[in-house]
């Protein structure tokens, strides 16, 4: 059979007896020690109640007693702690801490802002460029290139740059895709160009130079300096390969090896007179790469001769 609750006033007696005992220091001082201690108490309970005219029955005393000894109704104060004790001494610590934060917080935003950002900035636009941008101007320039190439031959080179910018901009090579579609450009910058091709024929400038083959000093190898002379009468800027070393330049002069006889007839041309009667030796037209000669000619080309 379970015990009924306490009645609330029973509960706040027992606790009046408890503060009574812990206020009576002498009572305690006197009676904790003695046999029978729990009847003094109380007895001492009784009188002093009685004399307040208060009426406090002997159960109730019993209980105070007994809660006294359980330390119930007593307060004990909590053990400090580390974050009790920090939070107590924050106005010793607190700002120093904050300007180490803002410290590390400063250095973390420059940090971000002069690296990270532009970094993460420049891989955005990469990704952009290899997904959109490249191959946009990949079939742009392709499209074009193909519009002007008159040769089966151009054509050819100009598919495979545009598959080759294609499969590296799928693969994610931003540098190989770019190469790609510069040289698709370049390839268009050379199709558009026409001009005549015409013998250098100046005073104090050479219409021709001899080269000795480095391999063999017994053969020698003739050269016609030319340039390319555009719409408006100037010479143009022209991008050539060196048979010597397999170099690309942009010139405006360059020499184009042709056989000793049509070098000789050149020579006794301008022998005469200092003036090249036959200057124009071909004409580079629009959609192809290389000029078409009137002269014999294997091909060679230089960039470079001693004045």
């Amino acid at each position: 059979m379970q015990t009924e609750p306490h009645k609330l006033d029973d509960v706040m007696l027992a606790m009046d007896v408890v503060d009574t005992l812990r206020h009576d220091a002498d009572m305690l001082a006197h009676d904790l020690s003695a046999p029978d201690r729990e009847q003094k108490l109380i007895t001492r309970l009784r009188e002093i109640y009685d004399a307040q005219g208060i009426e406090v029955p002997d159960e109730i005393l019993r209980e105070g007693v007994k809660a006294l000894d359980d330390h119930r109704f007593a307060y004990s104060a909590p053990r400090p702690s580390f974050l009790a004790n920090a939070y107590i001494k924050r106005g010793r610590w607190g700002k120093p801490l904050l300007v180490v934060l803002g410290i590390i917080g400063m250095t973390w935003a420059v940090n971000y802002a002069a690296f990270e950002a532009p970094k993460n900035a420049q891989a955005k636009k990469i990704e952009r460029a290899l997904k959109v941008g490249l191959p946009k101007s990949l079939l742009e320039a392709k499209t074009k290139a193909l519009g002007l190439a008159k040769t089966s031959e151009i054509k050819s080179t100009v598919e495979a740059l545009y598959i080759v910018g294609m499969s590296e901009a799928k693969s994610g090579n931003y540098n190989g895709a770019l190469e790609a579609r510069n040289g698709l450009d370049g390839l268009n910058g050379r199709l558009q160009q026409s001009y005549t091709l015409r013998i250098v024929s100046r005073p104090r400038e050479l219409s021709g130079v001899i080269r000795g083959a480095d391999e063999n000093p017994d053969i020698s190898n003739f050269y016609l300096i030319v340039e390319g002379i555009g719409a408006s009468g100037k010479p143009l800027s022209v991008l050539i390969t060196s048979e010597e070393n397999q170099k690309p330049s942009l010139v405006k002069k360059w020499g184009v090896r042709v056989p000793k006889a049509v070098f000789d007839k050149v020579a006794a041309d301008k022998r005469d007179d200092q003036i090249i009667q036959n200057a124009v030796i071909g004409q580079k037209k629009i959609g192809y790469l290389a000029p078409e000669y009137d002269i014999q000619t294997s091909g060679g080309l230089i960039v470079e001769w001693a004045q």
